[in-house]
């Protein structure tokens, strides 16, 4: 196999050991470790909205005007990875709360803010291993592998989480998770350090300024991150609070929130080539576009999501949203890439996933109040018996439907090797 095969099939490995390791600190288990900790479901909102946050921080990868970047890829991705080891070492020593929350916050911060620094140039340089014309399907190839693995990781970690959970032993199921994301880093580290870094692959202005104007005098790319402004805006109203939902309000078990991932991730992996070959063949755009009236219906679920029947329409919303998912996730990138020439390609990702992340915090931040305030009040709004997270998906369902009508006026055009 020559070097860019193998390193073909690096990134995709790299690619599925970064999700496992993403999966442990993110929903239904950032919310099992807020919870030990205490931390109230608006708060842990606001903390699970810090994914968003962080994207602000691709800002400083303008900085960034080298050509070679593997080394500082490999060395950010450590630090960052050992930092989220360390969200499951803060709860486990008898401090006082206030001290552990204090940490675990500025842990998770930092973190963040050291994944999205360098996120732009390991994308921009991973992504020169694939040809223009190819973009859609091996985007839908790599989530596919990420996807299967975590299916079976994911059961498994949930189950010896609520193992020792029920029995009264958390902490264990802690150092466990703690251990196992340090075995992932170990290989992942690994695998970057295989993965070749071609001499031309990551062609970049070395110029701040040129490539500050192209970036902003190109009104595509703007279109495109109001785009990005909108969906996150959707997404983070109303998905940092799915996790203590799923926990509390309806009662979901680890266990059951990891079968619903994988029948979730079942769907995801069944649709994601279709939309990949959609993609190349129609356009990014036109894909997008049906994904996200998939998503506003799984939005639509989660409105009458109750106890009584959490179990199928919480399910049925994860399979909306993970089909729409293995179409945006690849769109949103692919579209900054299809009207940004290749030099500019990361400052224009960094940008776009910049305001995007801005806006999906704020968000966050405007509505956590207002989760706070139904909750305090038993459960009502309006004088309506109502969940908090019922009364947010409405407003995720309303700012999907705008983002739809929105995609529909993009061009269908690649422009990016222009």
């Amino acid at each position: 196999m020559d070097p860019m095969s193998r390193s073909r099939l690096l990134y995709i490995i790299q690619a599925a050991l970064e999700y496992l390791i993403a999966i442990l600190v993110a929903g239904s288990y950032l919310a099992t470790l807020t919870s030990e900790l205490g931390i109230s479901d608006s708060l842990t909102g606001i903390l699970s909205s810090i994914i968003s946050l962080g994207c602000l921080f691709q800002l400083f990868s303008l900085l960034i005007r080298r050509t070679r970047v593997k080394t500082m890829v490999l060395i950010f991705s450590i630090v960052n990875q050992l930092l989220f080891l360390l969200l499951y070492v803060i709860p486990l020593p008898r401090l006082p709360d206030g001290i552990r929350v204090a940490a675990f916050v500025a842990v998770i911060i930092t973190a963040y803010l050291i994944y999205n620094i360098i996120l732009p140039k390991k994308t921009a340089w991973l992504m020169s291993l694939v040809e223009e014309d190819q973009r859609g399907r091996f985007t839908a190839n790599k989530e596919i592998v990420s996807l299967i693995v975590g299916m079976v990781y994911t059961f498994g970690m949930g189950t010896m989480v609520d193992h020792f959970r029920d029995a009264g032993n958390i902490r264990t199921a802690f150092i466990l998770c703690a251990a196992t994301i340090f075995g992932l880093t170990v290989l992942h580290s690994i695998v970057l350090l295989a993965t070749v870094e071609p001499e031309t692959g990551l062609s970049v202005s070395r110029d701040l300024r040129s490539g500050l104007k192209a970036v902003f005098g190109n009104r595509q790319v703007l279109k495109v991150a109001l785009l990005f402004v909108l969906w996150n805006a959707a997404s983070y109203c109303a998905i940092p609070f799915y996790g203590t939902f799923q926990i509390k309000e309806l009662g979901f078990s680890l266990q059951l929130v990891s079968i619903i991932t994988i029948v979730s991730s079942i769907a995801r992996v069944l649709v994601s080539r279709f939309w990949g070959s959609y993609a190349d063949k129609h356009s990014f755009a036109k894909m997008v576009r049906w994904c996200f009236i998939i998503a506003a219906a799984g939005f639509g679920c989660v409105i009458f999501a109750s106890p009584a029947n959490g179990k199928l329409l919480f399910t049925v919303y994860s399979v909306c949203h993970a089909v729409a998912l293995g179409g945006i996730n690849s769109a949103l990138t692919n579209l900054c890439y299809d009207y940004t020439p290749v030099a500019h390609r990361a400052d224009a990702l960094a940008f776009t996933q910049a305001v995007a992340g801005l806006s999906g915090f704020v968000t966050t931040l405007t509505v956590s109040p207002l989760v706070s305030a139904i909750q305090q009040n038993g459960n009502r709004f309006l004088g309506i018996s109502v969940y908090a997270q019922q009364v947010v998906s409405v407003i995720a369902f309303i700012l999907t439907a705008v983002v739809t009508v929105y995609v529909s006026t993009f061009r269908s055009r690649n422009a990016g090797t222009e």
